[in-house]
């Protein structure tokens, strides 16, 4: 397979996951501002700040941080380059230049969905709108997803499409769960406490986890379990470590035949080391595991460009 059509699979599906992510993050700021009183601009600014986009965001408005704007910012503003409209405008280019190689239905979904959500976002959302909005985002993104294991061959372009995905996927879990210690409790005496519960649940409901949660752990949620769960139950479809597997696997799809190991492969194993004892990572610091995570898989996905030639 050409790099070219590679990378547009590649980039394709990670620009569908990060329009959908970008959706969830949002949903949370909404979630979490819910449980707290006054600073809407530190809820907010958290959410910038998570989502990767607040010095971007700084550079270019210089009103206060409230939900207006910075939702605003990443729905719909085209100067920033992680909003969904502009993820939904880059995967349906991608999608264009990648038409032969994908079924009827995954670009007839990739199309309507494009059309949808820019039409959506043709105006500022108001605050009434906001939910359904997000939740179009969501579901029509999951219909692109139906649609390519529902119709396409297990065969490299199946492969680089949820490389694709998983990495990107894992980049927006690990960003969640970091939310969590960006909009700090009021102090340190609420851990534990009815609010910070509260804001852990949310965080189970923004990555669509709460039902699958209750199934395992039962209906009284605890930050250390939530935690687990997130970040290391491989029945959960968002969870790090489940993410971390399906690299590896779709990588050693794409390594069958190949005389030479790439350095992508082996980078992707190192993922797998992330696999540890709950109590070790609370120990290390959540905080510190979860950026050390988002290094690592932010440098594997430079090295899956780098092997498999995306740009020649």
């Amino acid at each position: 397979m050409l790099g070219r059509t590679a990378g547009g699979l590649f980039w394709m599906f990670r620009y569908l996951e990060r329009a959908e992510n970008i959706a969830r993050l949002i949903d949370t700021g909404l979630r979490i501002s819910l449980t707290r009183s006054g600073d809407n601009e530190k809820d907010w600014t958290s959410i910038l700040k998570t989502a990767g986009v607040l010095q971007s965001y700084s550079e270019t408005h210089f009103v206060e941080i409230n939900l207006s704007s910075a939702t605003d910012w990443m729905l719909r503003d085209k100067s920033n380059l992680s909003s969904v409209l502009v993820s939904i405008e880059v995967a349906r280019s991608n999608a264009r230049m990648v038409r032969t190689a994908l079924t009827r239905e995954v670009w007839e979904a990739v199309n309507e969905a494009w059309m949808l959500i820019t039409h959506a976002l043709s105006r500022k959302v108001s605050e009434r709108d906001l939910p359904t909005v997000l939740y179009l985002i969501r579901e029509r993104v999951a219909y692109v997803r139906g649609s390519l294991h529902g119709t396409m061959l297990r065969n490299e372009i199946f492969n680089f499409a949820r490389i694709g995905t998983f990495l990107e996927r894992a980049d927006s879990t690990a960003r969640i769960l970091d939310v969590k210690y960006y909009v700090l409790l009021p102090s340190a005496a609420y851990v534990g406490s009815s609010l910070d519960n509260v804001q852990w649940s949310t965080i189970l409901r923004s990555v669509s986890a709460e039902g699958g949660f209750q199934m395992s752990y039962g209906q009284r949620p605890k930050p250390r379990e939530i935690a687990q769960f997130l970040i290391l139950d491989n029945r959960m479809p968002r969870s790090l470590i489940f993410c971390a597997n399906k690299i590896v696997s779709n990588l050693s799809y794409l390594q069958t035949g190949l005389e030479l190991e790439h350095p992508s492969n082996a980078m992707a194993q190192n993922l797998l080391n992330f696999e540890k004892d709950i109590g070790d990572i609370f120990d290390e610091g959540l905080h510190e595991y979860i950026q050390d995570f988002l290094l690592q898989n932010a440098e594997l996905a430079r090295q899956v460009e780098i092997d498999y030639r995306f740009y020649r």
